[in-house]
């Protein structure tokens, strides 16, 4: 659900970038840097997760760290949650680039 949100967001976005070109080149890089980012979050989440050996904590168990590298049982489920996220904006944001791309000249999706 967050990941759809956050396609919603994105197209509520792309509505402020007026420019054509300038729109495109934003979907693309948030693409980009979303696939990146789904990719590196996911694999280092798992990463974590698997090093930890069955120790995952909440975020709001911050408190409950004793040692210097438990910060990875909190880590381990954010960056896997955040990569998934990502990993639904990959492909809304490539959709989105497709839609201004084949727009009609005229259209209010196309820009100015």
């Amino acid at each position: 659900m967050q990941g759809i949100a956050a396609v919603a967001l994105l197209f509520i976005g792309t509505l402020f970038v007026a420019d054509h070109h300038d729109r495109e080149t934003f979907l693309a890089v948030v693409g980009g840097f979303s696939m990146v980012f789904a990719g590196v979050g996911i694999v280092v989440g798992v990463w974590f997760w698997t090093a930890c050996s069955g120790d995952i904590r909440r975020w709001r168990d911050w408190r409950t760290i004793t040692g210097q590298y438990e910060g990875v049982t909190i880590m381990a489920p954010v960056l896997v949650r955040a990569g998934v996220l990502a990993l639904v904006l990959f492909p809304g944001a490539l959709g989105l680039y497709h839609l201004v791309d084949n727009a009609a000249y005229d259209s209010w999706l196309y820009g100015s």
